[in-house]
């Protein structure tokens, strides 16, 4: 008998002469260069750094696109934002001990949101490895140790035969759901090596699929089915498994409230009748999450900012679709499905049966109008119409990438983000300076339509270098820097909490000039005229810069 894992695909004729004769010139460098083709990876962003250049040295004979960036964490940020635009994995090529270090910041953001970042990364030559004090260069005792706490899976390659299952083992793992960053690491002696070894070719880049428990998902339907009040939680996961159709039609299916996380902007229509869009750091919102006899929490660990500042309590059954096993039940107790949220949303699809609720389109218009009501006595009018005419300027089929800045987090509840993948910000890890390497990241990945970034002033100083980037690759994105001379929101935080603000001042540069220092045109605009700025110079190719000087606020919290 033969079974199907006894057949082994014997090589054509051509492949053992290739096999047999590998090209000369060839070092471990190209190794990794043709494993990561073989796996289908078209672009890599990165860093050159004196233990790496034979990665970097390799790529001059590869087709792989290089992306360059001034700074490894912007490097980061960027491969974050291709691979969460393309859902593949984006490979950051970096470089020993700080090239390395420089980008942690990048890959706890690129963890908390399920991004799938492949880092590669040299090491100190193989004989300092170990913890002993050799005085390499760049030497750290365990350089995989910094890691390990922020990425899915660390790798670490000690030969050459072991690099291209070591970077399809992390490929795989960065794809596997969740999604997230993984490590590699190679010694800089294994990259600069010649080697003998053939020409890698095929690579296994599938990684196996999350489905959900049947004897779960058929108590789900169940709960579901007969619920009088129920209700939607649609977080990231939703957006990452390309699930917001099957997310739609369940809810019209059960007359279902939706309301989306900050990570789940796009999962749902925003105008759709069943539409509670993204006001969940709202009490009137929580309370209505609170009074669903059965809620549905798919592609959510119900973290800080999804649960309200962990004020939410349900009085009903919780049912929690999570791809990732430690968010499952970590703040809620529930019916805890684990699995991928497609997956899991079309087993309910096929389980469920359909409710009639005539009033539920109503209980969401009533909800909407008391947040509305809240918002409008605060006389947030000026934070209302920027971010209005923002939405007015960008195209409704273009990506945004918002930085930690009072402006985003307004986004975060009331910025229509016109469909699923569409908004980003740094919210999971909460770090600065997202916004525009993130943004230059999106637009390496789709150059068809333009790119928006938005900053505050403290959070764009982290990244002016990436102007450089910006205009060397001709990016189109624009840059859209909210000036209020400081760091807003801790000036508004210390401010309330202390009666003065300490150390969130800042001295800034005249950011139009700066601009245009680096060949990318610039222009000051006013609240009345962004929506035209910002429209034009989204209208225009390659890279921009609008400056809007204000100062703003944010709505009142209800947590307190």
């Amino acid at each position: 008998m033969t079974h199907d894992h006894d057949l082994v695909l014997r090589p054509t004729a051509a492949q053992t002469e290739a096999a047999l004769n590998p090209p000369p010139g060839r070092s471990g460098g190209d190794l990794v260069v043709e494993t990561l083709a073989a796996l289908g990876a078209t672009t890599v962003f990165g860093l050159p750094g004196q233990h790496a250049l034979g990665m970097f040295d390799a790529l001059r004979r590869s087709d792989l696109r290089y992306i360059g960036l001034r700074v490894e964490n912007n490097a980061g940020f960027a491969a974050d934002a291709y691979g969460r635009i393309t859902g593949e994995a984006a490979p950051l090529l970096l470089s020993t001990g700080p090239g390395a270090l420089t980008s942690l910041a990048a890959l706890q953001e690129a963890a908390a949101a399920s991004a799938p970042v492949l880092a590669i990364s040299s090491q100190i030559p193989s004989a300092g490895l170990g913890g002993g004090r050799h005085g390499y260069l760049h030497e750290l005792p365990d350089q995989s140790a910094s890691f390990r706490g922020v990425v899915k899976s660390v790798h670490t390659v000690r030969a050459q035969s072991q690099i291209p299952s070591a970077i399809e083992a992390a490929w795989k793992s960065a794809l596997t759901a969740p999604h997230g960053p993984v490590w590699v690491e190679i010694p800089q002696d294994v990259l600069l090596s010649p080697t003998l070894i053939p020409v890698v070719t095929g690579g296994d880049a599938f990684p196996e699929e999350l489905p959900p428990r049947p004897e779960l998902t058929a108590v789900a339907a169940d709960l579901l089915s007969n619920a009088a009040r129920p209700a939607i939680i649609a977080g990231g996961g939703v957006v990452r498994a390309d699930a917001s159709r099957k997310l739609r039609q369940l809810a019209e299916t059960l007359r279902a409230p939706v309301v989306t996380t900050p990570g789940g902007k796009g999962a749902f229509p925003w105008t759709h009748p069943l539409s509670l869009q993204s006001w969940i750091e709202d009490r009137h919102t929580t309370d209505f999450l609170e009074d669903a006899d059965v809620l549905l929490v798919v592609g959510s660990g119900l973290g800080e900012l999804s649960s309200n500042y962990h004020t939410f309590k349900p009085r009903g059954r919780v049912v929690q679709i999570e791809a990732d096993l430690g968010k499952l039940e970590s703040n809620q107790p529930a019916l805890g499905i684990h699995a991928d949220a497609r997956l899991a949303l079309q087993a309910l699809l096929e389980t469920v049966s359909p409710r009639e609720d005539a009033e539920a389109a109503e209980r969401v218009r009533t909800v909407l109008a008391k947040v509305s009501d809240r918002i409008a006595a605060q006389e947030l009018t000026l934070e209302q119409e920027l971010l209005a005419s923002v939405r007015r300027a960008l195209p409704a089929d273009s990506p945004s990438f918002w930085d930690m800045t009072i402006l985003a987090y307004w986004a975060w509840s009331a910025f229509d983000a016109k469909g699923p993948n569409h908004m980003h910000s740094a919210q999971g890890a909460g770090g600065l300076g997202y916004g525009f390497p993130a943004a230059l990241g999106a637009a390496v990945a789709d150059p068809t339509r333009p790119v928006l970034a938005v900053s505050g002033d403290g959070g764009a100083l982290y990244s002016i270098a990436e102007l450089a980037t910006a205009r060397q690759y001709d990016l189109n994105v624009t840059w859209l820097i909210v000036d209020d001379g400081g760091y807003g929101i801790l000036r508004e935080y210390m401010t309330d909490a202390f009666g003065q603000a300490t150390a969130t001042e800042l001295s800034r540069p005249d950011y139009v000039a700066l601009a245009e220092s680096f060949g990318v045109p610039g222009v000051r605009t006013t609240p009345g005229n962004l929506a035209d700025d910002l429209s034009k110079a989204l209208g225009s190719p390659g890279p921009s810069v609008v400056v809007l000087p204000a100062v703003l606020r944010m709505f009142a919290p209800t947590h307190l």
